[in-house]
């Protein structure tokens, strides 16, 4: 399958590769000129184990390729891979210029059907605001899914977590889209869960609240445990090795 990934920090340049290394024909896009260049050269933006030398063979067997042009990105996929910025504004609202300006441009050059895939983390409703953007600025009407398959990346884990998910989430209200997102899992030995848009897009934000809570959590029980002389990692390990809490984390 031709896929296109948007945007070539952390979460776009990982799963491009990773989706060229399965086999894929990828076009990791970037408005970026001199990331793109330094790409082109072998030059890695982030350092990730083993991500330089999977870009490299992929990059010299033309199974990817790097470009700044959005139209090029667009009109030779058949699965478009938004992993754009959201970083939050000083007021804390999740910034969306990026996830628009993206979503205008797939509208304004797209030439056929296209599986709009969201990659970054955005609030819940946002995939609908792609939809909208993206019809509003159709040239011609062609038909398009939009899809939520959120990322859940450990820095230094993040080709290891791509290739090896403890889930995959799919979030989509076309089944025919949902079906051929799975697809491009299909090697990997892995629990798909496939659910409405709008839940794909909140269980991202859950996780990370989940998981923010434990370290807080742990956090607050290591300063009791400094106070009364306990030992912090006999008591993580106690407490981990109930089933419902797990020790993982």
């Amino acid at each position: 399958m031709k896929i296109s990934v948007i945007g070539t920090g952390y979460v776009g340049l990982v799963t491009g590769v990773v989706f060229a290394h399965l086999g894929h024909k990828v076009i990791c896009m970037d408005k970026n000129k001199e990331k793109i260049n330094n790409l082109k050269k072998g030059i890695m933006p982030i350092y990730e184990s083993g991500l330089k030398e999977m870009a490299t063979k992929n990059y010299e067997e033309r199974r990817l390729l790097y470009s700044f042009d959005i139209k090029e990105a667009v009109q030779k996929s058949d699965v478009i891979m938004i992993a754009v910025d959201t970083m939050p504004k000083k007021n804390w609202q999740t910034d969306l210029t990026s996830i628009k300006e993206v979503a205008t441009n797939i509208g304004i050059y797209m030439n056929s059907y296209k599986i709009i895939v969201n990659k970054s983390t955005v609030p819940v409703g946002t995939g609908n605001l792609v939809e909208k953007l993206v019809k509003k600025n159709q040239k011609k009407k062609f038909k398009f899914d939009v899809v939520s398959n959120p990322e859940f990346l450990r820095e230094g884990q993040a080709i290891n977590d791509t290739l090896h998910p403890d889930r995959i989430i799919i979030g989509s209200d076309n089944p025919s889209a949902t079906i051929k997102v799975v697809e491009l899992y299909q090697d990997m030995n892995s629990i798909v869960k496939i659910t409405k848009l709008k839940s794909a897009e909140l269980i991202k934000y859950a996780s990370n609240a989940f998981l923010a809570t434990k370290i807080s959590f742990i956090n607050s029980i290591a300063d009791i445990a400094e106070a009364t002389e306990s030992d912090i990692e006999e008591i993580a390990e106690g407490i981990g090795l109930d089933k419902r809490i797990k020790r993982e984390f």
